[in-house]
């Protein structure tokens, strides 16, 4: 934890690098509407917007009920002859729940229903506390580090896709019906983008130091001995004695 306008070039500390081209730059506090890019490339680094995270919990909320939608209403019915036949996600998911396609079934509802479910609930946990001027919960810094972790792992869009390409085939052979849970899974994928974009890691990871939630403590704070301070009563440590004294 260092103060803003300070930075060690042997722990990184008060440097935050481009992920895009690597470029370093020293971190400095952003007021909400400013903007950070990068020197090299344009990137944006960081992007603080007033409200953000009233409007990250909402969009969150918003996904885990999309995504309890997405998998027990009817996801199609396909009909041919008079004959048709209409299941969920869950549905499909159980049939090939037995057998060697059991690794199958559960790697396919991790990645498309698990992680992304995961990832909203964490950031509710981590942001629903810091709205306004809150503390933050108990170890947000842990489950923000793991949010940010399973980004990369959610496939709810890719899982659409690869459906609706199946689709185009099979619409030659019979009549497929899309269901609600398949409209559900594409306003999941615009809620899920729409979040990402209002998603500041950087404002988020200087929010949760200055408050007192623990990291890795090398975030710039204003004040970096308040913001010890804050931590250990977050903790639930005793004060630290004046050094003065």
């Amino acid at each position: 934890m260092i103060e803003a306008g300070q930075y060690d070039m042997r722990t990184g500390a008060g440097l935050i690098a481009c992920p895009r081209c690597d470029a370093l730059h020293v971190e400095t506090e952003l007021l909400d509407g400013e903007k950070a890019a990068c020197i090299r490339c344009g990137h944006v680094l960081a992007r603080p917007r007033e409200g953000a995270f009233t409007q990250i919990v909402a969009l969150s909320f918003t996904s885990l009920v999309l995504m309890v939608a997405a998998v027990f209403f009817p996801f199609l019915e396909i009909s041919r002859m008079g004959l048709g036949n209409a299941t969920s996600l869950f549905g499909v998911a159980m049939a090939f729940s037995q057998g060697w396609l059991m690794p199958l079934t559960v790697a396919m509802l991790a990645f498309i229903v698990g992680l992304p479910a995961l990832r909203a609930a964490l950031l509710v946990y981590v942001l629903l506390p810091m709205r306004g001027q809150g503390r933050p919960a108990r170890h947000a810094g842990q489950a923000f580090r793991l949010s940010e972790l399973l980004r990369p792992w959610s496939m709810a869009e890719i899982f659409v896709i690869g459906t609706s390409v199946a689709l185009v085939k099979v619409a030659g052979l019979a009549t497929v019906s899309l269901g609600p849970a398949f409209w559900a899974f594409c306003a999941l994928i615009i809620v899920g983008a729409a979040s990402d974009v209002f998603t500041c890691a950087a404002t988020i990871w200087d929010t949760l130091e200055d408050r007192g939630a623990f990291t890795d403590g090398r975030e710039v704070v204003p004040d970096a001995d308040a913001a010890a301070r804050e931590r250990r009563i977050a903790e639930g440590a005793p004060p630290a004695p004046d050094s003065a004294g």
